[in-house]
């Protein structure tokens, strides 16, 4: 069985949550998973968290667990963002959450609204506090993120672009221009770097995606990403195994046009 290089990173949720369903995503390429901490109670989480490892294990496959942690959002009418009256980018929820997921022994820890090394670094403080070494993956979805990248970068240990709350901070036709500019930082840095949200929205409730999202994806591989994330598409969609399978497809035929093109430059 061919598996790519980049990772397919996969979120869990009520649409995924029977045991079957988390199975054939791991049987199908879902190489890391994301708990999304703004939903959810401990026990549905505990529960997810299990699913994964007794599949994996019966697999013989290896899926990290990501927590992502919710941080100073607040609700709107269109889903939510961060709290503007938020003082620090730690909340007291995000510190509760923190020691569950760390007690769950999960492999990485994603931190929202991240606004510069401080930030990171706080968050690595907690988690040293607590007894742990746990990865860092710092989210840029504020505009003041993308203008301290640099420093954020060199202060955590991966990088995801978080193109949904990105949006709402940035004029849409950046982000792309955004998105591959950080990519490049992090490929300088030699930082794993994860390209996230609305990869193939479509897909929430169809079983194919758009022509557009394809090139998406692909041109995210290109760009160098090392992974590219479903979040709706399999939390809440109508196609979660479907949408895991889709992306893997689309991240082997990047990978294979990267290695052509490589090879044609060694002639």
């Amino acid at each position: 069985m061919n598996y790519s290089r980049a990772q397919v990173v996969a979120t869990i949720g009520p649409a995924s949550k029977e045991k079957e369903i988390i199975k054939q995503m791991v049987a199908h390429h879902m190489d890391i998973v994301r708990l999304n901490f703004s939903w959810g109670t401990y026990d549905e989480h505990e529960y997810y968290i299990s699913t994964v490892r007794e599949y994996a294990k019966e697999l013989n496959r290896r899926i990290p667990i990501l927590q992502d942690l919710s941080g100073p959002r607040t609700k709107t009418e269109d889903g939510h963002e961060i709290d503007p009256n938020a003082i620090k980018a730690v909340t007291e929820k995000d510190l509760r959450d923190l020691d569950f997921g760390l007690k769950q022994n999960v492999d990485y820890i994603a931190m929202s609204y991240v606004g510069n090394k401080n930030d990171v670094l706080e968050i690595k403080h907690h988690i040293k506090e607590m007894g742990y070494k746990t990865p860092v993956i710092a989210k840029i979805e504020r505009k003041v993120a993308v203008e301290k990248a640099d420093e954020i970068i060199d202060a955590a240990d991966g990088i995801m672009i978080a193109r949904g709350d990105l949006g709402n901070e940035v004029p849409l036709e950046q982000i792309p221009f955004i998105q591959n500019m950080i990519i490049k930082k992090c490929k300088a840095a030699v930082k794993p770097v994860i390209t996230a949200t609305q990869m193939m929205l479509s897909m929430k409730d169809n079983p194919t995606p758009t022509r557009a999202e394809v090139t998406d994806v692909a041109f995210a591989i290109i760009s160098g990403s090392d992974a590219v994330m479903l979040s709706d598409e399999t939390a809440n969609g109508k196609y979660p195994v479907e949408a895991v399978i889709m992306m893997e497809k689309i991240i082997l035929e990047a990978e294979k046009y990267l290695k052509i093109n490589y090879l044609n430059l060694l002639k």
